[in-house]
């Protein structure tokens, strides 16, 4: 049966978390709540776009933050070299995704065809390729020291790009919701289920893997724009293995393949890394909080491999299968 995108609970109760926050900051007026919050709708784009991969294609990437890094600098150069405006900002924003988009084709044209292991391997190796030219290329990127840039007024007010970030992340989730609801949509899950029965059914699989990894390239190259914005500095950490990792975290602890996973797991790492970094003036002990932070990732994917989302839609749909049971049971007993 056709499912229509306002009649599906989880994006009804994401569309009224999404106007729930869009009056917050006018009800409740703290700066670093502003910023948190705007972390995390920066990285719930990330981890949605790395979904796209892992939960929908069956993908397991090293490599994604290339294309976050892509976005991040493509802004920074601009803004750095040019006077900022509202109208230079979305042509950067818009030339990172379009450079995302070609370099993502030509990644998986080139990387696509290997086993998953080799991919990832592969794609790790890339995105190390991308660090070492933007550490290299001192002359524009300025290196592991980073530079700082001046950003359009309209963005000094840091209420003004949270709302922005806000906006970009509702369309992002619905665009995203589309394109998995769509038949080219199914067609992915399809490959992510049984890639050797998709191919025997007709479908040119390598394809339809390179079209899911231009789309998740793109949304990782705006969601990088937007980092870079909100720091209004850029250096060559965007680049790293750490910024794929938080991807992939945010989504195995969301749920993997849900959309809502990705999101729900970005806002609980920014809390948890907010909260524990407040409690290292406590006590020493927290200020080895990553240490902490690794055992709690640990046991979640240990306990939980689902994620979050996929628990309880696992738990919803095994108490409906046992209400199914016993109201047939009572139809025969009644029979």
């Amino acid at each position: 049966m056709r499912r229509n995108r306002f009649t599906d609970k989880e994006s009804l109760l994401f569309l009224i978390i999404g106007l729930a926050l869009f009056v917050f900051p006018f009800i409740y007026e703290d700066r670093s709540m502003l910023i948190l919050f705007t972390q995390i709708f920066i990285f719930a784009i990330f981890a949605m776009s790395y979904d796209i991969l892992l939960g929908f294609t069956g993908i397991v990437s090293f490599g994604h933050a290339m294309f976050f890094g892509i976005g991040a600098y493509c802004v920074s150069v601009m803004l750095k070299h040019y006077e900022p405006t509202m109208l230079l900002v979305t042509g950067a924003i818009i030339l990172g995704v379009l450079f995302s988009l070609i370099i993502s084709f030509v990644v998986g044209l080139m990387t696509l065809r290997l086993k998953s292991h080799y991919y990832a391997m592969l794609t790790l190796a890339l995105a190390g390729l991308f660090l070492v030219a933007a550490e290299k290329w001192r002359t524009l990127t300025y290196g592991n020291d980073g530079f700082t840039f001046r950003v359009p007024e309209f963005f000094h007010s840091r209420l003004h790009f949270y709302l922005v970030c806000l906006v970009l992340m509702i369309i992002v989730y619905f665009g995203l919701k589309r394109f998995i609801q769509s038949p080219l949509g199914r067609i992915l899950l399809a490959i992510k289920d049984n890639e050797q029965r998709a191919e025997s059914l007709g479908y040119q699989v390598l394809h339809y893997k390179i079209i899911a990894s231009i789309v998740a390239g793109g949304i990782a190259s705006l969601s990088g724009s937007l980092y870079a914005l909100s720091l209004r500095f850029v250096n060559t950490s965007v680049f790293t293995m750490d910024i794929t990792l938080d991807a992939l975290l945010m989504t195995i602890i969301g749920g993997v393949g849900t959309l809502i996973g990705p999101v729900l797991g970005a806002a609980i790492i920014e809390l948890a890394h907010h909260w524990l970094t407040g409690l290292a003036k406590v006590h020493w002990i927290f200020e080895r909080w990553l240490i902490l932070f690794g055992i709690v990732y640990i046991l979640a994917v240990m306990f939980f491999p689902n994620g979050i989302v996929g628990s309880v839609r696992k738990l919803v749909a095994k108490k409906g299968k046992k209400e199914d049971v016993s109201t047939s049971e009572n139809i025969v007993k009644e029979g």
